[in-house]
């Protein structure tokens, strides 16, 4: 476990603050392509414990990864997270996604969040992108986390470990399980919206076309806040391809 960390200012002044150890869960499933930059970025965050769950990939995911503490864990987002959280015994967990960047920057500002009496948050997003249509995406998101207790995994949501045990950790449905965290966290907790954007890979939009994914993207969370069966969101969201 790593220590606490302490800011301290030299000389006469006010006590420093210890901040919360932090953990930083990342699931990941066939990222090979993209493997080695993730290396990188998780290279720099080594004051802390840095846990990769895999969900079972099939490609070189788990060699390319190996100088980290990788674990073997059951397949689905929410199941990795889970048995990562299950494996670090710090005071708080950070869940990021492996196309998002976050630095020790980021997560210092996590740790101050919540040294300050935040139970909970996300950070302000940036989707990796010059299409305007992902820019505006990227700058509703951030609002809508500004004025609301609300996030998306690709925000790095961040978390109390007494919070996430007290909930359970996430569901493991089969999809939304990011939303339904914060849906439940918001009834226990204090939430924090911390403002330093973390970049987020625009693969997923492009992929599937910008204008198709964020009207996808928007109706999926319609259905999840209605109450509309996980199974039946995923089922018309691999349909709708």
């Amino acid at each position: 476990m790593d220590a606490p960390r302490t800011d301290a200012a030299p000389g006469p002044g006010p006590r420093p603050q210890t901040l919360p150890s932090l953990s930083i869960i990342v699931p990941v499933l066939n990222e090979a392509g993209g493997a080695v930059a993730l290396g990188r970025r998780l290279s720099a965050l080594h004051e802390h414990r840095v846990v990769v769950v895999d969900g079972g990939s099939r490609d070189d995911t788990v060699r390319l990864l190996q100088g980290f503490d990788v674990l073997r864990g059951p397949q689905g987002r929410a199941a990795q997270m889970n048995h990562g959280a299950r494996h670090c015994d710090s005071d708080m967990f950070a869940f990021l996604h492996a196309d998002t960047e976050f630095s020790a920057h980021h997560a210092h500002a996590a740790q101050q969040a919540v040294a300050r009496g935040a139970d909970f948050g996300c950070f302000t997003l940036r989707i990796d992108s010059r299409d305007p249509r992902l820019r505006l995406a990227s700058c509703a998101i951030s609002l809508r986390s500004r004025l609301l207790p609300s996030a998306t995994g690709d925000q790095v949501i961040f978390m109390r470990r007494r919070l996430f045990e007290t909930l359970g950790g996430y569901r493991e449905i089969a999809l939304c399980e990011d939303i339904d965290l914060i849906g439940r966290a918001r009834l226990h907790g204090r939430f924090a919206c911390v403002e330093r954007d973390v970049f987020t890979s625009a693969r997923r939009w492009e992929r599937r076309g910008v204008t198709h994914t964020i009207l996808m993207m928007w109706l999926l969370r319609l259905g999840c806040h209605v109450g509309i069966d996980p199974v039946r969101l995923r089922k018309f969201y691999e349909d709708t391809r």
